[in-house]
């Protein structure tokens, strides 16, 4: 089977960028590409990312301390496995995005909106501590 020269490469530059450990950083967007937009106001963040081609339910989100995991995955191999081609250029993908927060959340309140390849994530920020006054006896 013969494989286009830019697939090499960008599979390439994949490992490198993994040997290198922008995966970790966030600045590595990984087989694909996740755009992310970080906006804070009042009393909340919000996350939106572009997530073309992926369905909802292969969509998976977390959030581990101060940070939001976006992963997504699917496998466009797998629905035409009769086929016969000439050229295929659709392959499995799955991108993994770590975000840093600027502030601790409410992980129990935050919720998330997905439409037209769009995700969106608000993460309710945890209110201050006041911390508890101790009576002296």
């Amino acid at each position: 089977m013969r494989t286009d020269t830019f697939d090499d490469i960008d599979r390439l530059f994949d490992r490198m960028q993994r040997v290198a450990g922008f995966e970790q950083s966030g600045g590595w967007h990984g087989d694909g590409s996740m755009r992310v937009d970080l906006s804070e106001h009042d009393d909340d963040l919000v996350v939106v990312a572009d997530l073309p081609g992926f369905d909802r339910e292969e969509i998976d989100l977390s959030v581990d301390d101060d940070r939001l995991v976006i992963g997504a995955s699917h496998d466009e191999m797998a629905d035409d496995e009769g086929e016969s081609y000439l050229r295929r250029e659709r392959r499995s993908s799955a991108i993994r995005r770590t975000i840093a927060l600027p502030t601790t959340v409410d992980a129990e309140a935050a919720h998330a909106s997905y439409t037209n390849g769009v995700l969106t994530v608000t993460l309710p920020k945890k209110m201050a501590d006041d911390g508890h006054r101790i009576d002296i006896d």
